[in-house]
């Protein structure tokens, strides 16, 4: 089966975590967005749909077609919104309702796909797709299918922990779950651990299993003292570092984490090392936060907790909101940051005697002399040398792309002042 993954506009009330890759790129349990949407319909050809900015490095790096309107038109194809977090399993109706023809499928009312033929799709592209798909609406059927449109950050924390659990049962070899480790310690059952053979497990480390999986993924290291709290994830090649890692977090591949974590999703390739605080945040790649850093995610007055979303301030309805952190971002030591921040990609957050404002756009950076603009090429050079630090060469056109985004800032509103610490700061027990 053929899908193409398409954005919409509310993709980027998905900021600073989608200014630089497509929603679909986004993790939520142990998988990406993109590939649970692959899952479902068993798709052998995934094209994408996607902003012009990102069409080049999306094609080297998924080797795949974007934006390429003979492709799309060249056989029946499923266009999938990025932002649809599917189910693990497909209906049963599902192959009789694509036997039937073109039908749109609805998760709470939202388009999350629309099955089409040859002849509708012509008519498709990045700028027309939005346009073309509530048209189809009103003159198609509808099926309600399940999952749920991610609109914002937090969403995704709030889905992770059942994500952990689902991709569980379907992302790991079941001849490999249980304890193969003589070092770790284990609480709870042991048919909720996986460790993948290439793993290194330290003495004195802990995985409670009691309310969900913990999976440690291939070539992970983890060093002693550690304690891993399920549901959690720990990506390929990561390590983890005399941590707490609470239920509900995952950590992407290439990361090093210390500290205490909880309820996070951290995209990959970051480095949070040092002790500190992270709750209720979304990471981005190639971030550095360093020692003592304390990302709130619940206010003293345990009211709920508003975020800057492109430009206007967002109730969330919700008591625990930490921080979106964008590509490249610098937190330097012992930065206080305020619950529901968001934290631009490549901007550089210094410490300023108390939180720092709750908006930071990116290509920016704030210290005690205020919010002042950085220098563009001067940032790009120091995100090469991060990459080659670790072992990499930069991609060409992840390069180009980062070029392009410096000339376009995200939209923002006005920047919180600076506060002192007790006013929202969360109280760690």
């Amino acid at each position: 089966m053929r899908i193409c993954l398409f954005e919409d506009r509310r993709a980027a009330d998905l900021r600073p975590l989608t200014f630089t890759r497509p929603a679909s790129h986004l993790l939520c349990g142990l998988t990406t967005l993109g590939a649970k949407q692959a899952r479902y319909f068993g798709a052998n050809v995934v094209g994408h749909l996607c902003r012009p900015v990102l069409a080049e490095w999306l094609r080297a790096r998924e080797d795949a077609p974007v934006n390429d309107p003979i492709w799309l038109r060249a056989g029946p194809t499923v266009l999938v919104n990025g932002r649809w977090l599917a189910p693990h399993t497909a209906p049963i109706a599902l192959q009789d309702w694509l036997a039937d023809g073109p039908f749109i499928g609805t998760a709470n009312g939202e388009i999350a796909f629309a099955a089409l033929d040859q002849r509708r799709l012509q008519a498709v592209s990045p700028a027309t797709v939005e346009d073309c798909l509530r048209d189809w609406a009103q003159s198609l059927p509808c099926h309600e299918v399940g999952g749920a449109l991610i609109r914002y950050s937090w969403e995704l924390i709030e889905h992770n922990s059942a994500e952990i659990a689902r991709d569980f049962e379907v992302a790991c070899d079941p001849t490999e779950i249980g304890d193969h480790s003589t070092d770790i310690t284990l609480v709870g059952p042991g048919d909720r651990l996986f460790i993948h053979p290439t793993a290194r497990i330290d003495p004195h480390v802990i995985a409670d299993t009691t309310n969900g999986p913990v999976v440690i993924g291939e070539g992970a290291v983890v060093t002693a003292f550690t304690r891993l709290e399920g549901p959690c994830g720990i990506g390929p090649h990561t390590h983890v570092r005399n941590a707490q890692i609470r239920g509900g977090t995952s950590i992407g591949p290439h990361c090093r984490v210390g500290g205490e974590i909880e309820a996070s999703i951290v995209l990959g390739y970051t480095n949070k090392s040092h002790d500190g605080y992270l709750g209720h945040s979304v990471i981005g790649e190639w971030v550095d936060i360093a020692v003592g850093v304390v990302a709130a995610d619940q206010r003293c007055d345990f009211g709920p907790i508003s975020v800057p979303v492109n430009g206007a301030e967002v109730l969330t309805n919700r008591t625990k909101v930490g921080s979106a952190i964008g590509d490249h971002a610098k937190i330097g030591a012992g930065v206080l940051l305020n619950c529901g921040s968001s934290i631009g990609a490549f901007a550089q957050v210094l410490p300023t005697g108390g939180l720092a404002p709750r908006e930071i756009p990116a290509l920016h950076e704030v210290g005690p002399g205020g919010l002042k603009s950085l220098d563009a090429t001067q940032s790009l050079a120091v995100t090469e040398t991060v990459v080659r630090e670790r072992g990499d060469e930069p991609v060409p056109q992840l390069s180009a792309l980062y070029r392009a985004l410096a000339g376009m800032p995200e939209p923002i509103s006005e920047v919180a002042p600076l506060m002192p610490p007790a006013l929202s700061l969360r109280k760690i027990a």
